[in-house]
């Protein structure tokens, strides 16, 4: 029988209003023109209508999921940050950081996406598909128990992961390969032994208070959690073929080592080669390599548990095409749409040694 994946999706993460400006900050008063937020309704426009009119559309079910409960965030988030967010008016725009927009109506908006995201971990920890997908915005994986950042407000995998440990889950694993850090998911499972956050990023190290860690192969876990966190902090330019390697090198024998019961993926196009906030050159057959590598390290690890969660990717067309790869993947699926803009070669001169730093470090870590 031929695969089938879950996608959980409401149409009211559209209306999440970043507004415009230059980019991410405020609109110049030296320029005419002004444009939209990146993280804008319209990236995830395409990546819907990808994925209702792609060749993948038939081996897609679509469910609208819950919506987050106050009880379902503070099982990751604090009270008093969770009382600020709903605090704000529904009227009310507010920067939580110079980049982080909290929009007109975005409370409401934030527990739907964690509801999705919450909706897909059930949908797979129930039996009742091995494969679930979340389609939101805004992401999450930059949103700390207590603070915002990064354009996200609520950690969708990170409340999702706590509901199933509240229905019995013991061991579970992250894999975040958004191209930034995900310091959020990082710094609420920090010092947990039973969640293996693993986050695969360029090296852009800390962006100030609301992003204070730095990504770096030394940030490893603290008290029980020591060694449970694996940050890969990628050459720029690292491209397709040094991803894979580093999958299949570092992140996959780490997975197994920690035998999770299930795979979450925080599954962000923006490592893409046109992303306007990233420089790794992933194409699509790079991103069609993961989806490809999850999906077999789930079936060997976790009976096929697989939770992706979408993040970042705003090249508004290329990333959708980059998530379509993904989740051929993901299906095993031989890839059916060509890429339709030029490949950037891969250059790996750096890998060889960064990979022998990382493995030095967590040995260290783990002889403590």
């Amino acid at each position: 029988m031929t695969d089938h994946l879950a996608v959980f999706f409401d149409s009211c993460v559209f209306d999440h209003d970043t507004g415009e400006g230059f980019f991410e900050a405020k609109p110049s008063p030296h320029l005419p023109i002004i444009e939209m937020h990146p993280e804008n309704g319209d990236r995830v426009r395409n990546m819907h209508g990808i994925l209702k009119q792609g060749p993948i559309a038939g081996a897609l079910d679509w469910y609208q999921g819950e919506i987050a409960s106050r009880s379902d965030l503070e099982r990751f988030h604090t009270v008093a940050y969770i009382d600020e967010l709903a605090s704000i008016p529904v009227t009310e725009t507010r920067r939580f950081s110079g980049t982080t927009v909290f929009g007109p109506g975005s409370y409401d908006i934030c527990c739907r996406a964690a509801g999705q995201a919450i909706s897909a971990a059930n949908h797979v920890f129930a039996a009742n598909n091995r494969i679930a997908y979340a389609l939101v915005r805004p992401p999450g994986h930059h949103a700390q128990p207590g603070m915002a950042d990064g354009y996200c407000f609520f950690n969708n995998i990170g409340v999702a992961l706590e509901t199933l440990r509240a229905q019995g889950l013991r061991r579970a694993a992250v894999i975040d390969w958004d191209v930034h850090h995900g310091n959020g998911t990082q710094e609420g499972f920090y010092q947990d032994p039973d969640i293996l956050t693993v986050s695969l990023h360029m090296n852009h190290g800390a962006w100030g208070s609301t992003h204070p860690q730095t990504g770096d192969v030394d940030e490893t876990g603290s008290a029980k959690g020591l060694g449970k966190n694996l940050n890969l902090p990628m050459p720029f330019g690292a491209g397709d073929a040094a991803y894979a390697r580093v999958f299949d090198q570092v992140i996959a024998p780490m997975v197994r080592e920690h035998h999770p019961e299930v795979l979450f993926i925080a599954a962000g196009q923006d490592a893409n080669q046109f992303d306007p906030n990233g420089r790794q050159l992933l194409s699509m057959t790079g991103f069609y390599e993961l989806g490809k590598r999850a999906r077999a390290l789930a079936d060997e690890c976790c009976d096929g548990k697989l939770v992706l969660v979408q993040e970042g990717g705003y090249a508004i067309s290329y990333a959708a095409y980059c998530l379509h790869a993904t989740l051929e993947g993901v299906l095993n699926r031989a890839p059916s749409l060509p890429d339709p803009l030029a490949y950037m070669t891969d250059t790996t001169d750096e890998l060889d040694q960064f990979i022998e730093r990382m493995k030095k470090m967590h040995a260290i870590a783990s002889e403590r």
